[in-house]
């Protein structure tokens, strides 16, 4: 019993260690996840609800975010871009995305709570 506990304890701690930042007037949250070298970081990831900005590191490499399942309908896939940012707002529940120049090898989770 106490090694169930002390497992709900730790998975509580890692859920409230997640990357989320207050912002803008609305009160929602902003997330920022980095597009490098063919890998999305962090993934997978822990949200609140809201948006959350893609910014490519690439120096130079083509990259593009696509969804492939999520909660209701799914956010417009990013362009492909070297540079730049994308700022999708999800809802509440997971999502699975990939970059289609890469294909599964570049792909990433986001849990939105």
């Amino acid at each position: 019993m106490y090694l169930k506990r002390l497992a709900v304890v730790l998975g509580a701690v890692a859920v409230a260690s997640c990357s989320s930042n207050p912002s803008g007037p609305s009160g929602g949250h902003t997330t920022a996840l980095t597009v490098n070298n063919n890998f999305f970081d962090p993934t997978p990831d822990t949200v609140a609800a809201g948006q959350v900005t893609f910014t490519w590191t690439s120096g130079g490499v083509s990259h593009n975010v696509t969804w492939d399942t999520g909660p209701g309908t799914l956010p417009a896939s990013s362009s492909t871009m070297t540079s730049g940012t994308y700022q999708p707002t999800l809802v509440v529940g997971t999502y699975h995305y990939h970059c289609t120049i890469h294909g599964a090898g570049m792909s990433g989770t986001i849990v939105v709570q």
